[in-house]
């Protein structure tokens, strides 16, 4: 299999990093930070680049430990359990296509400010995403490019007017300096917090960068600071060249302020250069975010099948694909939508730094011996510095803003959708989850076998096997008994049936349904390690059929090679599984290919056909054939 490949260096990283954290508080903050505390909107700044630097540390110290793709999942797998890892996962990936779907807003508002022009906003937005993407798709080299590239642009955009805006201050504009009260500062910190936003990013490209654990850090902090530094001058700037109450009128507020220092044509200039730095900080997340679908589906956290590296790009070429398309809903869904969308990513935000903040104490409690290349100093106290400052700035929030209550319930529904998703994964993909869920939906299985199992797929099933009058047959994955039942009545008078399952549950209603039919000849075994073997004590037997267990299984060929030796030459085997479940979660990788199923069959020693069928709420897989010699390899 393919795997990533690490060409990326210092330098790249240190790009990536800043086109990444560089958000639109840069380019917006000014008004927003005037239109609430005035010129302390530069206190406002002060504090949040010290704050985000020692956040940026944290970040550090985490990315020295776990150079994985995997990023803030991967921190939070060590600190964390598997279910929170996963909600980590999901928050990211959320604030991740939340942040890009704002940049992308925010740059095509400055590229085209006039409103009516929706269609053409929108088509630009659209192919610029696609570009993006498709660049992305074709290797990691052309991506590192162009994020230099872009990086090169947004440093040199706002040095273009922040240099000769500094000879063009007046002095008289930070006057007053302060007269809106401290929870002022306070909210601006709150709504500009953004431009820090994206740390994340650059870990996890960490298995494409030679020594991650030494660059990736070093990157994060060199890049905080120079945002940092960017955007004090940024502020400074502009309260000392356009008033703070003509800045807080205004959507665009770096446009007025080069305008004033470069004219008309230097204005134009700024503003196509801002819409291409916002873009390439969007570039940032669109790149990276493919590298976090890829961990969470190595980890069978997502679908399986995302996890696959391009063997000629060494690329995550499935997860980009499926990212390009979730961009895209995303920006539909948010485009024109800016201050409503930074509303709704800031708390996620913050929720998802906490947890960040918080997993560097949790492991240096948890894995004292992991190395460290770097260490947060006062890591005790300054985590709960850290957690009272986010806390501080989201009460104010909810306090000042009437919508912020509502904003703030829909960041939580979309963080909680992420629940449902874990445990139809779990069920889908963890063995130990399999037992549990099984178990606790034994009877709910029982009352629905006529939706799950129908009598026409029992019949199939039936027929497929032929006659079993006197066989033995061995059921694995008998689940409530539904199939066992009519196995029972087909082998008789002396035939035997041996019904298996892993569901202590599932069996107990299973015999309960033999005794009262009185089917002594059907011997019913528990086995929990079902998903890796058939269970020791089943003797040899004439056929095999098996019912929605071979996406369950965790290891195929020992299980189909431990099934072909209980087998005599030209006995039957019928197996059966569900796809497309309930047509959002495809079925796990080997079973989504025909010929993979037939190849992986095949090498056992059988041969099959394999066909599908449509069902109601999912389709059905049959897989059927015979086992066969060497000399007689097909059907």
């Amino acid at each position: 299999m393919a795997e990533l490949k690490r060409v990326l260096g210092f330098w790249t990283i240190l790009a990536l990093s800043i086109a990444s954290i560089m958000g639109t508080g840069l380019f917006f903050g000014a008004a927003i930070g005037s239109s609430y505390s005035g010129n302390a909107s530069i206190l406002a700044w002060l504090i949040l680049s010290f704050v985000a630097f020692y956040i940026a540390m944290y970040f550090a110290e985490l990315s020295s430990m776990y150079p994985k793709a995997g990023g803030v999942y991967e921190f939070s797998k060590h600190a964390y359990t598997r279910f929170v890892s996963f909600l980590m996962g999901w928050i990211a990936w959320l604030v991740g296509n939340l942040a890009t779907a704002l940049l992308v807003v925010a740059a095509i508002d400055y590229l085209i400010p006039d409103s009516s022009q929706f269609w053409l906003k929108m088509g630009i937005s659209i192919l610029l995403i696609i570009i993006l993407n498709l660049v992305a798709y074709f290797g990691i080299k052309a991506s590192a490019l162009l994020l230099a590239v872009f990086a090169f642009i947004s440093i040199g955009v706002l040095m273009a007017f922040i240099f000769p805006g500094l000879f063009q201050i007046n002095a008289a504009n930070y006057f007053p300096i302060y007269e809106f009260g401290f929870s002022s500062v306070l909210i601006t910190m709150f709504f500009i917090a953004e431009s820090f936003f994206g740390w994340e990013s650059a870990t996890y490209l960490a298995e494409e960068t030679q020594e991650p654990e030494k660059v990736i850090p070093k990157a994060i902090l060199i890049g905080t600071i120079i945002i940092g530094v960017i955007g004090i001058l940024t502020f400074i700037v502009s309260l000392g060249v356009i008033p703070w109450r003509i800045l807080a009128a205004s959507n665009a507020p770096l446009s007025i302020v080069s305008e004033k220092v470069l004219g008309s044509f230097g204005m134009r200039a700024v503003n196509l250069g801002i819409f291409v730095a916002l873009i390439g900080s969007a570039a940032g997340g669109i790149i990276t975010m493919p590298r976090l679908i890829l961990a969470l589906a190595r980890d069978k956290l997502f679908i399986t099948q995302l996890s696959e590296i391009h063997e000629k790009f060494k690329t995550p070429h499935k997860a980009i694909i499926f990212q390009t398309i979730v961009s895209l809903l995303v920006f539909g869904m948010a485009f024109g939508r800016y201050k409503a969308l930074l509303s709704l990513l800031l708390p996620l935000g913050f929720m998802m730094y906490s947890f960040v903040i918080l997993s560097v104490p949790v492991l240096r409690k948890k894995e004292p011996d992991t190395k460290r290349g770097f260490k947060v100093p006062f890591v005790g106290v300054g985590s709960i510095v850290l957690i009272a400052f986010i806390i501080s700035v989201v009460a104010v929030w909810l306090l000042s803003n009437p919508d912020a209550a509502n904003t703030l319930k829909l960041g939580f529904s979309l963080f909680f959708v992420g629940v449902p998703i874990y445990l139809m994964l779990e069920i889908y993909y963890n063995p130990d989850a399999i037992i549990k869920i099984n178990d606790m939906l034994a009877y709910l299985t029982l009352l629905s076998e006529s939706i799950i199992l129908p009598k026409s797929v029992r019949n199939e099933i039936l027929a497929l096997l032929g006659d079993l009058k006197g066989k033995r047959v061995l059921e694995f994955g008998c689940s409530v008994g539904t199939l066992t039942m009519h196995l029972a009545e087909a082998v008789k008078p002396n035939g035997r049936v041996y019904a298996t399952d892993l569901s202590r549950r599932d069996l107990m209603i299973t015999k309960k349904r033999l005794n009262k039919r009185n089917h002594k000849h059907v011997i019913v075994v528990h086995d929990e390690h079902q998903v890796n073997r058939v269970h020791p004590s089943i003797p040899h037997v004439d056929a095999i059929v098996s019912i929605g267990m071979m996406g369950y299984l965790q290891d195929v060929k020992k299980v189909l090679k431990e099934m072909r030796e209980l087998l005599p030459y030209g006995s039957k085997i019928v197996f059966v599984d569900y796809a497309d479940f309930f047509n959002i979660i495809p079925n796990v990788a080997w079973l989504s290919n025909d010929r993979v199923i037939e190849k992986m069959f095949r090498d056992a020693g059988f041969s099959v056909f394999v066909t599908r069928k449509k069902g109601l709420f999912w389709n059905y897989v049959y897989v059927y054939g015979i086992k066969f010699q060497e000399n007689v390899p097909y059907v």
